[in-house]
């Protein structure tokens, strides 16, 4: 056995002292580093055979970048010595402190981490499953369909291109604005800018929700000449006949708009088997304390990322925090303390607003700007010094620090 592997059990079923639900982001980067920690007896559930970057979804769905700089086997980045139960969680006791796999496997655990990412919808609204399988429709929020985002979009020389954002949770919000912004740049540098209408609906009150990000946003959409339409929102689509209907959801007010491309987030939710656990709140995310992570009434379970109900956005840069609160708390607890680290509810989300400069907004779950280099004004400016990192440093790090454990 290896140093994560299980301990029978003399019921036959496989106990863990730690075992962690969703081998993404979240899950790789906490089993990293509770393994330096010196934990014993990690193991990780999840049925993926790749690992995927999404920060770099807007990338490849806007042409800055390619698919494959976003991929690598989930063999390659799981942590050494962690036990890997290549299968789906489907029900969780947290009375009995159990997890049934898909497989039928039931397992054991002392402390229960969930964390497997947020639910997309792709049918969440009529019409859009169809709208992304046709030659017209796309999204930044799949790898395949990102890769396709980019053909129809470079491809585009005339016409019109609607970009939308659904209402409630989803990961990085901003992320659905992205390839429209490198998109425009794009077509700029072609000469057909102004041969292209493009529409951008949010279903917020404006652009983004921080004022100085709003600004320099505004200020981008202004130049592209982008028409904006806030509390707005994606209703149905007719894929056969390329229209979308959005409806303004302070009037009430519908219109018809016939599309070239429509990129379109899909709705996003909490996994709909985390609602039959008992670990659930009300809108179906994993009950936590929104500073130390630790569950509202089991306190041998923890949540993090896009899973957690904790009210900051829902983004890499929220979780990168949240990793090093759970980690250090979940080492408490097994020493016998009490857990006293405290998330802030940092958020960020680089927007890409051209082809080399980004707006960065950081900001906390209230939205209050939060920068997080002290000292430094203005970065939530739009500069080319932040593109060079969000391109190019912020994917090295991933790779080679956040899912080791080291940052």
């Amino acid at each position: 056995m290896s140093e994560g592997s299980g301990i029978p059990q003399r019921n036959g079923r496989t106990h863990h002292p730690v075992l962690i639900i969703g081998g993404g982001n979240a899950g790789i980067s906490l089993a990293a580093r509770l393994k330096r920690y010196k934990v014993k007896g990690i193991a990780v559930v999840d049925p993926s055979e790749q690992h995927l970057y999404q920060p770099f979804f807007s990338h490849i769905a806007g042409g800055t970048a390619k698919a494959e700089t976003a991929v690598r086997s989930q063999e390659s980045v799981m942590p050494k010595g962690i036990t890997w139960h290549r299968d789906s969680a489907t029900a969780i006791d947290p009375t009995a402190k159990t997890v049934t796999l898909a497989s039928g496997t039931i397992l054991t655990y002392e402390h229960l981490v969930v964390c497997p990412g947020i639910q997309k919808n792709w049918d969440g609204i009529p019409g859009l499953q169809a709208a992304y399988d046709s030659p017209f429709g796309a999204t930044n929020y799949s790898l395949d369909l990102a890769v396709k985002a980019w053909r129809l979009l470079s491809d585009l020389r005339s016409g019109t291109a609607v970009f939308t954002m659904p209402d409630g949770p989803i990961t990085c919000g901003g992320a659905a604005q992205k390839p429209m912004y490198l998109a425009c740049d794009y077509w700029r540098s072609q000469g057909v800018l102004g041969n292209i209408r493009v529409i951008l609906a949010v279903p917020t009150k404006t652009v983004y929700g921080v004022d100085v990000v709003d600004e320099e946003l505004n200020r981008k959409i202004a130049e592209y000449g982008i028409e904006l339409r806030c509390t707005t929102e994606l209703v149905r689509v007719n894929a056969d006949n390329r229209r979308a209907t959005l409806r303004d959801t302070t009037r009430g007010a519908e219109e018809e708009i016939q599309y070239d491309v429509l990129h379109a987030a899909p709705p996003q939710s909490a996994p709909d088997w985390i609602r039959t656990t008992g670990l659930a709140d009300d809108d179906g995310f994993v009950a936590v304390d929104k500073k130390t992570l630790r569950h509202l009434a089991y306190p041998t379970v923890w949540s993090l990322g896009d899973a957690a109900g904790t009210p900051n956005s829902k983004s890499g840069a929220a979780l990168r925090q949240q990793t090093n609160v759970l980690a250090k708390n979940l080492r408490a607890v097994l020493k016998g303390s009490q857990p006293s680290q405290k998330y802030n509810g940092y958020g960020a989300c680089p927007f890409t607003v051209s082809r080399s400069t980004v707006v960065l907004a950081e900001f906390d779950d209230t939205r209050t700007p939060k920068p997080s280099v002290p000292g430094w004004k203005g970065l939530a400016k739009e500069k080319r010094l932040t593109w060079l990192v969000e391109r190019y440093g912020f994917i090295r790090l991933y790779w080679y620090a956040i899912l080791k454990g080291r940052a």
